[in-house]
């Protein structure tokens, strides 16, 4: 009997144990040119054929907009904060710790709307990625009791450490080959193992990555403060993503030309009906009236002008900014507030901390 209670006949249970193999060796149907994201280390799997995020052939990823209310409050977070008319300097000041985004894209033979989205990883040789989960807790004010109840038993020590591990891709020069760790690694983690699983992270197999920590731990500093400097939202659920360069030569801006805003930020759906979604959000507090369709007209081309300046014949060696890159991501949890984000700061503090040390040492 499958998943929805329908009895399977065995050409039925056959071909699902077809696609089941093709999905687990990589032979994944392509929609409208689109794979799966290859770097990707947390988040859901759903959407196309359940892959999680899509890369897209321009370069951008798309990731799937969840169930309302999670879905339309998260796009409705990006196309405020990018809105070609938004003159909020808190908000102006917080696109460049964001990925860039592109509007919606809506394959051709389906109805599942995408957020389109900057690919942060695509001028790195060998990125090496993680994902941290950071606040207090992770679950936001108007989740149920079963909800929070739910979350906190995941991981326990999240209200005391204020940041949660959620999964690392880790490039090893001896075996040309990545290692990863999940979620459950993250969450075995206790306060006397902390900072030597996250410094797992700048681990290459052969040294430690100073470099790279030194250089995160300054882009976080900026991301602290801008929280710091504004009392106007709360972000629950969010996370960070970490990335530097596990190539010892070169840092590759040049692989792929960067994707246009102005072309590539839908297909075939027009933006109105894409931001209908505002109208089922629930407990959302949306950001502000009158949220416009933008395609991120104002930063375009800066990606374009580092890919000329940074060519694969420049050999740039690490300890350099664009050795590393540090985003913001997942905003399916933010509301409006009129208080520090004491939360958040918590989390990016106590990362810091573990970040210093492991230098340290």
């Amino acid at each position: 009997m499958s998943a929805d209670g329908q009895i399977m006949d065995s050409s039925s249970r056959t071909l699902e144990k077809l696609e089941n193999k093709n999905n687990k060796n990589g032979l994944v149907k392509q929609v409208d040119g689109c794979v799966p994201f290859s770097h990707q280390v947390a988040g859901h799997k759903c959407g196309i054929n359940n892959t999680g995020v899509l890369q897209h052939p321009d370069g951008t990823i798309l990731k799937q907009l969840q169930a309302p209310p999670r879905g339309p409050r998260e796009m409705n977070f990006y196309t405020q904060v990018f809105a070609k008319d938004c003159t909020d300097k808190r908000l102006l000041d917080l696109q460049q710790h964001l990925p860039k985004f592109y509007g919606t894209w809506m394959p051709r033979e389906s109805h599942e709307l995408y957020l389109k989205l900057e690919d942060v990883t695509r001028r790195f040789l060998r990125p090496c990625i993680m994902d941290v989960k950071i606040g207090r807790r992770s679950y936001d004010p108007f989740a149920s009791k079963e909800k929070r109840e739910e979350q906190i038993s995941k991981y326990p020590l999240m209200e005391e450490i204020g940041f949660l591990l959620l999964g690392m891709r880790v490039y090893q020069i001896h075996s040309d080959s990545y290692i990863t760790h999940d979620q459950f690694y993250g969450r075995s983690l206790r306060k006397d193992t902390l900072k030597n699983g996250l410094s797992r992270f700048f681990h290459n197999g052969q040294e430690l990555q100073r470099h790279a920590v030194s250089l995160i731990i300054s882009k976080i500093r900026r991301i602290l403060r801008w929280f710091e400097s504004q009392t106007q939202l709360h972000f629950y659920a969010s996370s960070l993503l970490l990335v530097y360069e596990g190539s010892p030569h070169t840092i590759n801006t040049s692989k792929h030309k960067p994707a246009d805003p102005a072309t590539g930020h839908q297909q075939g759906e027009p933006q109105s009906k894409a931001l209908s979604f505002q109208s089922s959000l629930t407990h959302s507090h949306p950001l502000c009236h009158n949220i416009e369709g933008n395609t991120n007209g104002k930063h375009g081309g800066s990606e374009e002008k580092k890919a000329k300046e940074i060519g694969m014949g420049d050999k740039k060696q690490f300890g350099q900014e664009e050795a590393v890159e540090v985003k913001m991501i997942d905003f399916a949890h933010v509301f409006q507030s009129d208080s520090p984000d004491e939360s958040y700061m918590y989390g990016l503090r106590n990362l810091l901390s573990t970040l210093e040390q492991i230098l340290k040492d």
